[in-house]
């Protein structure tokens, strides 16, 4: 092989790789903010359970307005970890783009970030989380700073809201519309589900990945 060809191959090949890289690039930000809309779609709908949380302690149904305070509550995590998804996704497109531009991109960073547009095409965000955390990992071995983001998923996806924080809703929202509470607030949740453990779980995962980042 000439070494005119040789070196026309690796132009070619170089110039492959930069669309490559562009079309990651949007993909991932297009994913960012697709997770920004779910999020102000999740703001809507706790603004919306709020209104039927008022309208039901008018009424003075207060078991009515325990599963409003909770669904509330329960939209308004999911807004905030949408939101949260979606900086740290623009954070990786950003890494991503610094890291090209130093010619710091390597295959297995290649491989993860395809990955990683599979699973937010099916929104699939715990599978994102864990290719995010590969992704750090492979530039810690580039020597690049990286910090990973507090809680999972998982963390804010329960069925039931802690219970001082539906009682302080109810009250937030009495004391709004200018009401007074007559009727005692329930001590328990009211609708089915398991306590979340996933506290617990969350401080075992950042154990295990603080673990794995010392090997």
């Amino acid at each position: 092989m000439s070494l005119d060809i040789y070196f026309s191959n690796i132009l070619l090949n170089f110039i492959k790789f930069c669309a490559e890289l562009l079309d990651h690039l949007f993909n991932l930000k297009f994913a960012s903010k697709e997770l920004q809309r779910n999020s102000k779609k999740c703001e809507k709908e706790e603004r919306a359970e709020k209104t039927k949380l008022t309208n039901a302690i008018k009424k003075g149904n207060m078991e009515v307005a325990q599963v409003h305070a909770e669904n509330a509550i329960r939209k308004k995590n999911e807004a905030l970890n949408y939101l949260r998804m979606s900086a740290r996704i623009d954070a990786v497109a950003a890494r991503v783009q610094t890291a090209a531009t130093q010619k710091r991109v390597t295959q297995s960073m290649s491989g993860v970030v395809k990955a990683m547009e599979s699973a937010l095409r099916s929104m699939n965000l715990e599978k994102v989380q864990n290719l995010m955390d590969r992704f750090e990992k492979d530039f810690e071995n580039l020597d690049v700073q990286s910090a990973t983001m507090e809680g999972s998923m998982t963390a804010t996806t329960t069925l039931n809201a802690p219970q001082a924080q539906v009682n302080a809703l109810i009250q937030e929202a009495a004391d709004k519309a200018g009401l007074e509470l007559n009727m005692e607030m329930p001590s328990t949740v009211s609708i089915g589900g398991k306590v979340s453990t996933s506290t617990a779980e969350n401080d075992e995962l950042t154990q295990r990945l603080a673990a794995l980042r010392q090997n």
